[in-house]
């Protein structure tokens, strides 16, 4: 009897003992997780080497990642058949290009070499000067004459032959609107200068470039020039020697020249100046010449 009633009260009180140890090791657990629970830096026993840190300001999120993501692919500019490079000043060696002057005027050589033109001469002062400075450096150009002005000065258009540049017809007397003259001036005009060219240097001299007065040329003028032979030739490169700016001294003038030409030249390029009333030209062309033997070769036009 005494053992039934010892066995009624020590089960719930063994109950109650399990139901407490199963409280006490929830509490001390906490909440179960699925995998491996320890912990990094957990000594043995179970309990960190570490302190955690308790901040009641938000994590700061980093500004980069860890590994840099690579920019996107930019597309390169396709690569011109002759590199350009840099000479010294930051002015661009420039590969060919390509166009045409008015009327289908050549505005370039049509190869690598670069055709340095002068307009409007002869002149008594400054062609023996240009002249001078084409000697020194070895240089071939093309000089296009004005008619009246061979006429007077035959000595001249001879020292150009003489020294190997190549002849050009620019008009009888420089008239701006050539191409608007009735056709028979045209005609005569064109013969006219021709003749004056070849009185002073013999009548086998080759006359194969014509320039018009300004560069306007029309399609009729330049079937004119070809009919008697010659191309008619325009450029690329224009520094505008002849307009010496009224408020401009000579070293800003030269200089202003000098930066155009630089900045303008590539290979092929015909290159417009002039070798009348304007000697900051030949200055201007003591100091070019140099530099463009250094990166580009300067032919004349052939013949």
């Amino acid at each position: 009897m005494l053992g039934n009633q010892r066995s009624r009260y020590v089960f719930p009180a063994a109950a109650a003992v399990v139901l407490l140890g199963v409280l006490v090791g929830t509490v001390a657990c906490g909440p179960h997780k699925s995998g491996n629970s320890a912990q990094p830096g957990a000594a043995a026993g179970g309990h960190s080497s570490v302190e955690p840190t308790l901040s009641v300001e938000p994590p700061v999120v980093p500004t980069e990642p860890a590994s840099p993501t690579p920019s996107p692919t930019k597309a390169r500019p396709t690569p011109s058949k002759t590199p350009a490079k840099t000479a010294e000043g930051g002015y661009a060696i420039r590969p060919p290009g390509t166009g045409h002057g008015p009327a289908s005027s050549a505005s370039r050589t049509g190869g690598t070499t670069v055709a340095l033109t002068f307009d409007d001469g002869p002149d008594p002062v400054n062609t023996p000067a240009i002249l001078q400075v084409l000697r020194e450096n070895g240089v071939k150009a093309t000089f296009c004459m004005v008619g009246f002005r061979v006429r007077d000065h035959p000595e001249l258009v001879r020292q150009i032959y003489a020294d190997g540049h190549t002849l050009c017809n620019h008009s009888w007397q420089h008239l701006i609107d050539l191409a608007k003259r009735d056709p028979s001036y045209i005609d005569w005009d064109l013969r006219k200068t021709n003749e004056a060219i070849r009185a002073a240097v013999g009548a086998d001299a080759p006359i194969k470039y014509f320039r018009a007065p300004g560069g306007n040329f029309t399609p009729d003028l330049v079937a004119k020039a070809k009919s008697l032979g010659m191309s008619s030739i325009y450029w690329d490169v224009d520094p505008q020697d002849w307009n010496h700016k009224p408020d401009s001294n000579d070293q800003a003038h030269i200089q202003r020249v000098i930066s155009q030409i630089k900045s303008h030249v590539r290979q092929g390029s015909i290159i417009l100046s002039h070798d009348n009333a304007q000697p900051d030209t030949i200055v201007a062309y003591r100091q070019l010449i140099p530099w463009m033997k250094r990166y580009y070769a300067l032919e004349r036009l052939p013949v």
